[in-house]
């Protein structure tokens, strides 16, 4: 997965869910986990790296890298976000009430992508808080577009005779394949499941360095870093590695992994929150250059 870029959490979003959901193009979508989480925490952007992403200037100029935040949350119209219903009718070559029945699936795609899109940050944050906040809309937005598009896959995949099921599942098996025969190495336990690098492991001796904590603060620390562990470990143990066959079922474990890292997020933002009531604002300010510092 692409992570952050900028303030946005998961730019490719929906596309990321219905790759995996129809075609079971699954690397995009099991790439996200908790080293998203940490990088909420220890933002890898100093506040440099985000002027880009401001708004304009009063003056009509924009800031350096021109970049704006809305730009980057995708695309929601039909032709870009709506499911490939031409490309599934050409493969099951639908009876009347199921070609209704994949007219309901793509509407509801679309408003699935919109809704998505709606929670996109409306401006650049610069505190862990604020980052985890933003981070849990986003996903809160995914859980309820994966709502939406449920019943109507159940109900257009229920409509279909076993032959034109094994013909949608086996375009999907297709580009699994040629997916695999590109990167042999992609594989979802790879992206979703691997160990913890150096670089996600907390900096704890910097921490105590920048910051001074007293006892109090460092037992609120602690308390984050439990739960940071915590979520780490839950949301290895939701990667999903065996191979879901049909875009039901691939959706309802997408709703599972959605679940779960929601409450990853929660947690782990409500134990931030506890510590950083607990900092002065020289303290926060430090706190909050460890990650651009690591990250350089």
């Amino acid at each position: 997965g692409y992570g952050w870029v900028g303030p946005l959490f998961w730019p490719f979003a929906y596309n990321d869910i219905y790759d995996y959901a129809i075609w079971g193009d699954d690397i995009g979508f099991w790439g996200y986990g908790y080293p998203d989480i940490y990088a909420g925490i220890f933002g890898p952007y100093g506040y440099d790296d985000l002027r880009g992403y401001l708004p304009e200037r009063r003056t009509g100029r924009r800031y350096r890298g021109g970049g704006r935040i809305e730009q980057m949350c995708g695309n929601d119209s039909r032709s870009v976000a709506g499911l490939p219903v031409d490309q599934i009718a050409d493969t099951v070559q639908p009876t009347e009430a199921q070609s209704a029945a994949l007219g309901e699936l793509g509407n509801a795609s679309l408003a699935a992508a919109q809704v998505i899109r709606a929670a996109c940050p409306a401006q650049v944050v610069l505190t862990a808080p604020n980052r985890l906040a933003a981070m849990q809309q986003r996903i809160e937005a995914m859980v309820t577009a994966v709502g939406i598009v449920k019943p109507p896959l159940d109900k257009f995949y229920g409509l279909l005779d076993d032959e034109q099921k094994a013909r949608l599942n086996a375009l999907a098996e297709n580009q699994r394949k040629e997916a695999a025969a590109r990167d042999p190495n992609a594989t979802v336990a790879q992206s979703c499941g691997a160990a913890q690098p150096a670089m996600q492991e907390w900096p704890t001796g910097e921490i105590e360095a920048r910051l001074q904590l007293s006892d109090t603060q460092r037992g609120a620390l602690q308390v984050l870093q439990d739960a940071s562990a915590d979520a780490a470990r839950k949301l290895k143990a939701a990667c999903q590695t065996n191979e879901a066959m049909t875009p039901p079922a691939r959706l309802a474990f997408v709703a599972k992994r959605l679940d779960v890292m929601l409450q990853a997020v929660k947690d782990v933002r409500a134990a931030l929150q506890n510590f950083y009531a607990t900092l002065s604002d020289e303290q926060k300010a430090q706190f909050e250059a460890i990650g651009p510092k690591r990250s350089a």
